[in-house]
């Protein structure tokens, strides 16, 4: 573990919409919609997977290894307002992210493969990109798009999202592209239950959520659309 990152609880479940439906009732009377929704509680998210050329990420996680990484591009409401890189660290049943800004001439510079401007940005998460791409060959893999309602809670610095409606850009690779219809990679009735939290989750969210009577799952967003690429494509990993 790296003692310099903030380390959290993260717990993931496939629940259906009759459950949903019944958990945000009860949310709604303890939490709030993150500050960044619209009226509508809701944002969509779209992220670009990077893997090496080994695809060191994606065995990984179907080898079931408890301590490993993923990077990804991550934008917000189809919109190049906010981009950023990103490394999602999983060490034991805790996970940290970092990230680092991208501007939209930066990220098209690294779809383009011309990456040598990151060595000497100054920004280790940014400088660590380009050995990766240079040294492993990190590169696109596969486009996940899905919508988010997030609730957020002060005690417990608690992260409550539901996620729905997850999709796969199949072999595209370009998250601005205008063009790009996403194709559903999971059940319609299926939605992903994400819960974060620091040290506890209060009693009033456990008493809403009820997470005694689920089963928890991997819920990799990044491997479900993979499997789809290759269930449907001639994709070999």
């Amino acid at each position: 573990m790296n003692p310099a990152l903030t380390y959290r609880n993260e717990l993931k479940f496939f629940i259906n919409r009759h459950q949903y439906w019944i958990m945000r009732q009860r949310l709604l009377g303890v939490l709030k919609h993150d500050a960044h929704t619209g009226t509508s509680g809701e944002y969509h998210i779209r992220s670009l997977y990077f893997d090496d050329i080994n695809n060191k990420a994606l065995h990984e996680k179907l080898g079931g290894i408890r301590d490993r990484e993923k990077y990804r591009i991550r934008i917000y409401n189809k919109s190049d307002k906010v981009i950023h890189f990103e490394k999602k660290i999983k060490f034991r049943d805790y996970i940290a992210k970092v990230k680092e800004p991208l501007t939209r001439e930066m990220y098209e510079e690294l779809m383009a493969g011309r990456y040598e401007f990151l060595k000497d940005s100054g920004k280790p998460l940014l400088e660590e990109l380009h050995d990766k791409m240079k040294y492993s060959l990190l590169r696109p893999k596969v486009i996940v798009d899905y919508v988010r309602e997030p609730f957020v809670g002060h005690y417990g610095n608690v992260r409550i999202t539901f996620d729905k409606d997850l999709r796969t850009g199949l072999h595209a690779t370009d998250i601005f592209d205008e063009e790009l219809e996403p194709i559903r990679a999971i059940e319609d009735n299926l939605i992903i239950l994400e819960v974060k939290y620091d040290a506890y989750i209060p009693a009033a969210i456990q008493t809403a959520l009820q997470l005694e009577g689920l089963n928890r799952q991997s819920a990799s967003k990044y491997v479900i659309c993979r499997k789809f690429l290759k269930t449907n494509s001639w994709e070999d990993y």
